[in-house]
């Protein structure tokens, strides 16, 4: 009798073994002259070698399937078992699942000129309205590459720009006066990861989600690295980050430059890239427009009416306004 010990690295292992531990239970089932033990991230199998080498085998091919799509079912385990194809079909350009098992695709076409421009460059600018799913693809495809293993890390950041509150002002520590700012690629990361191994990934250092600031020095290497509302960085800090790039490294930087929070005699860090960097080859842009926007079809209505109000002459606002 031998013992093998097979660590699920790369599904959650909640989600492997299923509620109640319904999928532990039919691969026990079908696999009756094996000892079987789930404990954590570790299955523990006692069994003649032959069958323990099928086992694993079984078990590879469904943390597979686990971890792509977010989720193991018991018509995943008989195939298989019977070593018949999942029979699972879901739509072309799929880049992730999300937690739910829902396909994660490009909604537009400039989103999926992200998409190809991710898949060809190494440094790519997305620069558009909001709404228009910058930051969410920009984190899809991060987190495609970290599940294909093409890159070992996610390091996502943002300039810690204050508008309307003053950090001092905020209650708790530095971590709680920042978080607020990276709220947005949180809950995008935990549309994507299941919320155990998401917490596990950030505990690894796998994900690392940091404020701008928190870049200077170092090198960023084998990892994608997002940039998000860059256009509230000075030309110096996206210069600073843009030079982080290591090897084996992807960059994505993404903004809205019709929302700037800088102070009026400060240039944007984004359009000053833009212009500096747009005839230097290995670099993409893709520009966003109204049309790629898929939120609520109001937030194409505010965009549009917002872009009209900025080319009418202001109008003097009534006595008592603002007072």
């Amino acid at each position: 009798m031998t013992e093998k010990h097979i660590i699920l690295d790369d599904a959650d292992p909640q989600l492997f073994y299923g509620v109640a531990n319904a999928n532990m239970q039919m691969l026990k089932a079908l696999h009756p002259k094996l000892r079987i033990v789930g404990r954590g991230n570790v299955i523990k199998a006692i069994g003649e070698e032959e069958e323990l080498s099928t086992f694993e085998h079984r078990v590879m091919q469904l943390q597979a399937l686990c971890a792509r799509y977010n989720r193991l079912s018991e018509e995943d385990i008989v195939n298989v078992v019977k070593g018949e194809a999942t029979g699972r079909s879901h739509p072309s350009g799929v880049i992730v699942f999300s937690v739910t098992g829902k396909p994660i695709t490009a909604r537009s076409e400039n989103q999926q000129r992200l998409v190809q421009a991710f898949d060809t460059h190494d440094l790519v600018f997305a620069i558009g309205p909001a709404g228009t799913g910058k930051t969410y693809t920009s984190i899809a495809l991060a987190v495609r590459a970290l599940k294909s293993k093409a890159v070992r890390r996610i390091i996502l950041s943002r300039p810690a720009v204050e508008a309307g509150e003053k950090l001092g002002f905020l209650p708790g520590d530095m971590k709680d006066k920042i978080d607020p700012y990276l709220q947005p690629l949180y809950d995008a990361l935990e549309d994507m990861l299941p919320r155990l191994k998401l917490n596990e990934l950030m505990e690894q250092n796998v994900i690392q989600i940091a404020p701008l600031a928190f870049m200077r020095g170092r090198t960023l290497n084998d990892a994608v690295v997002i940039l998000d509302e860059a256009q509230n960085t000075t030309p110096a800090q996206i210069k600073m980050f843009l030079t982080r790039m290591g090897t084996n490294t992807k960059m994505i930087v993404t903004g809205d430059l019709t929302q700037i929070d800088l102070p009026p005699s400060q240039r944007s860090g984004l359009r000053d890239a833009a212009e500096t960097l747009a005839s230097v080859e290995g670099i993409a842009h893709i520009e966003m427009t109204q049309k790629d926007i898929v939120r609520h079809k109001l937030v194409t209505r505010i965009v549009e009416a917002y872009e009209k109000r900025q080319h009418q002459p202001m109008t003097p606002s009534p006595k008592g306004d603002g007072e």
